[in-house]
Formats: structure tokens, C-alpha cells, sequence
């Protein structure tokens, strides 16, 4: 009976170790987070320059070491904007050394982006703009928004094509897992 509950008890240990790798995070989409996909062929995360609020030069490759939800989404979409206080709160509730949210807007100008953060009153996003949507065609979606959640060495772990409450219970359970998994 002993060697039953050893083995059972191995078993589990090396099925939780095996599930720290890239992908496995099925588990978490839930509620919210049910339309949370993983690709079997995802793309690289995109290598583009992007330009922020300062015009400094930002890429995705910046973040490395942390968890980071890339938001890709434009002012004149409006389910995008519908879910940008979601991910405002998202970034105030886990944001920090592990975990960022990062939101690449692909309108036409900086100035609509400033605007519309100003006008909604994000305080806790990250302005970032690809001027030239370099990084819409490298990411392989259908439309906006397109939320790409990427582990600490910048492969992708999943995506939402569709908006999402990322503020939810739901979300701040798959994006624990992520980080969880230190990877």
C-alpha cells in the first residue's frame, strides 16, 4: 500500500513539473478566459520597433524575464476600447517585476493614442504605438483586439482574438499560472 501512495504521489509531483514548459495553460481558460487559445504553430513574438509616449524606441524583447500580456488595439475599434479600463486595472492589480501588461496601439498617429488615454483615464498602460503595423502581420490574427500573453523568454503561451474582461477573476487566474510557472 505504501509503494502505491509513493508511486500515486510521484506521479503527481512530475505530471505538475512537466506541465511548467511553454503551453498547458487549457486548464485556466475558464469563464472569462474561455476563448484563451493556444496556436500550435505560434509566430515569434514580433522583433518591430515601436515608439512610445517619449518617442524612445520600445520592442517586446525589452520585457524579457517577465510575463507580459500583449494587447494589440486601435482607438477606432470599439471592442478595444471597451476592454482598455480592464487592462488598466489588470496592470494596477498584478503589474510589477513579473508581470506587465503592454498595449500596442496600431493607429494612425500618437496623438489619437495620447487623446484617448488622456480622455479615458488610464493611469497604469504603457503607451506604445507601431507606426507602421509592422507587428499586425507578424502576428497572424484575424482582427483587434488581439491579446497575446507571452512567458518570460517571449514565447507565446496562448491568445484572445476577441475582447475580454482581463480584470476578471478568471484572467488574474490564468496570468497567475503563468507566472507561477517560471518560465
Amino acid at each position: 500500500m505504501a509503494a502505491i501512495l509513493v508511486v500515486g504521489f510521484l506521479v503527481v509531483v512530475f505530471s505538475a513539473m512537466d506541465q511548467s514548459d511553454a503551453g498547458g495553460l487549457e486548464s485556466y481558460a475558464r469563464g472569462e478566459m474561455r476563448r484563451f487559445t493556444q496556436i500550435d504553430d505560434a509566430p515569434p513574438q514580433p522583433d518591430a520597433v515601436y515608439v512610445d509616449e517619449n518617442g524612445d524606441e520600445v520592442r517586446l524583447s525589452d520585457y524579457r524575464g517577465q510575463v507580459i500580456l500583449v494587447n494589440f488595439w486601435a482607438t477606432w475599434c470599439g471592442p478595444c476600447v471597451e476592454e482598455m479600463p480592464a487592462l488598466d486595472r489588470l496592470q494596477a492589480d498584478l503589474g510589477g517585476e513579473d508581470f506587465q501588461v503592454v498595449t500596442v496601439s496600431l493607429d494612425r498617429s500618437m496623438d489619437d493614442v495620447l487623446a484617448f488615454f488622456e480622455r479615458i483615464e488610464l493611469e497604469n498602460l504603457p503607451i506604445i504605438h507601431d507606426s507602421n503595423l509592422a507587428s499586425f502581420s507578424q502576428i497572424r490574427t484575424p482582427g483587434l483586439p488581439t491579446s497575446v500573453l507571452y512567458d518570460r523568454q517571449g514565447r507565446e503561451l496562448g491568445r484572445v482574438t476577441a475582447p475580454a474582461e482581463w480584470d476578471s477573476e478568471d484572467a488574474k487566474a490564468l496570468i497567475r499560472a503563468a507566472i507561477a510557472r517560471g518560465v
